[in-house]
């Protein structure tokens, strides 16, 4: 939840007036106690860390969009398969492991109780969009394609365009998005 990415999104969410709740799966919070990197948790374990988040909060599921970034998107679109929320963001979602466009992560989306919005960068190596433009998702699955964004929307140099400009222009369409889906 301290990546400079998260921070900078954050930010611009909240700058629009949402309310965001950061966290850290336990994995990652064990990294921060004891300093020693390992691998995440198993999908089972993610998925109960993300729902301990979401009760915490205290306001119905149904009222709530969840969201979060690469590995966090895939666990919030897993939960919204089971779990009745307003919507999900996914910001670089991983839809295969880097190099291996045949391992997809998406058998699942068409389970989706709930819409859901992608932020994926045009050069993001874990799905391009000449990947995606080969496969067939599901209907409530809507992809904002971010023009010369890496899996963390950093752009080219010679694009012209600035990490943190496409972080605001991310920012208020995941508030459009929200409001097309409230």
């Amino acid at each position: 939840m301290q990546s400079p990415f998260m921070l900078a999104l954050s930010e611009r969410l909240e700058s629009l007036s949402l309310r965001v709740h950061r966290f850290n799966f336990d994995y990652m919070e064990a990294i921060q106690r004891d300093g020693r990197r390992r691998p995440p948790d198993r999908m089972p374990r993610l998925l109960e860390c993300f729902e301990r988040q979401v009760a915490a909060i205290g306001t119905p599921p149904e009222q709530l969009f969840i969201a979060g970034k690469s590995m966090g998107g895939r666990v919030a679109s897993l939960l919204a398969t089971r779990l009745p929320v307003r919507g999900v963001l996914c910001y670089g979602y991983p839809f295969h492991p880097p190099g291996k466009p045949d391992n997809w992560r998406t058998a699942h989306l068409g389970e989706l109780l709930c819409p859901m919005g992608v932020w994926q960068g045009t050069r993001d190596p874990f799905g391009t969009q000449e990947e995606l433009s080969a496969i067939a998702l599901p209907e409530q699955v809507e992809i904002r394609w971010i023009e010369s964004g890496n899996h963390d929307l950093e752009p080219l140099r010679r694009s012209g365009l600035t990490q943190s400009g496409l972080l605001q222009t991310v920012a208020e369409d995941s508030l459009a998005f929200m409001r097309r889906h409230s």
